[in-house]
């Protein structure tokens, strides 16, 4: 049984894109990383979109905050679930969210790392 685990191919990984308004930033990072996101990097955002397109997004002010996420990809389909419904009812919590996969990891610990695998990085 053990071998069988140890031969399984991993799960792929998304890059998951979030932007929210600056002062949620905080709340959707934890809510990200609740999801096993071992990685997540945050920075401040201004949009260059016009007028017109930022109402039908439901981005009327420009004091974003982008999270960069590394995801799996067996979580991310819950996660964006999660993510839209807290958009919806979240005070002033609107933003979107975007997944991009990553093609290409090298390396176990790498992986084990950026997947929160903890198997993977444990010796025995």
């Amino acid at each position: 049984m053990d071998t069988f685990v140890k031969n399984k191919a991993p799960e792929k990984l998304e890059l998951l894109i979030t932007v929210v308004k600056a002062k949620s930033a905080a709340y959707f990072a934890n809510l990200i990383q609740s999801a096993d996101a071992n990685i997540q990097l945050t920075m401040p955002a201004s949009g260059t979109s016009p007028k017109a397109i930022m109402e039908y997004l439901g981005l009327q002010q420009s004091n974003r905050s982008v999270i960069f996420s590394v995801v799996r990809e067996d979580k991310i389909k819950d996660l964006l679930a999660l993510l839209n419904e807290k958009f919806d009812t979240v005070k002033d919590g609107g933003g979107i969210a975007i997944t991009v996969p990553l093609s290409s990891v090298i390396g176990l610990l790498s992986y084990g790392f950026l997947s929160n695998d903890k198997s993977t990085i444990t010796h025995e």
